[in-house]
């Protein structure tokens, strides 16, 4: 059993039933809130990252796949690499206004947070 899979069980250590099969509670991915519903916020982070400056994009209500998809725009338009993982968006380099100004052209609530 991978460790990824002990760590989602819910207060089962161990059964003496030889039948017994554990079932996992997997979260669900909520649906895509439509643009005028989604609260993102956008920053400026430095933290555990070598010193390097990367913009997040936080807040998304919605699947993996519509954020990836946001994701992959917002670097395209920005013209820098980044990536995608929990359920944040990470733009290289300080990017915060261009990220901000696209993101209310295209429908969304972002404001700036932080510093």
């Amino acid at each position: 059993m991978s460790k990824n899979n002990k760590k989602n069980r819910d207060g089962i250590v161990y059964s003496t039933d030889p039948g017994f099969e554990y079932t996992y509670n997997d979260p669900k991915e909520s649906s895509t809130l439509p643009p005028q519903q989604q609260s993102l916020k956008v920053l400026l982070d430095k933290k555990l990252r070598a010193g390097k400056q990367v913009t997040l994009v936080t807040g998304f209500t919605g699947t993996t796949e519509d954020l990836e998809k946001l994701g992959k725009e917002l670097k395209s338009k920005c013209g820098v690499g980044g990536s995608v993982k929990d359920g944040e968006i990470i733009i290289q380099g300080d990017f915060t206004e261009r990220v901000l100004k696209i993101l209310i052209e295209k429908g969304y609530k972002a404001k700036k947070s932080g510093g």
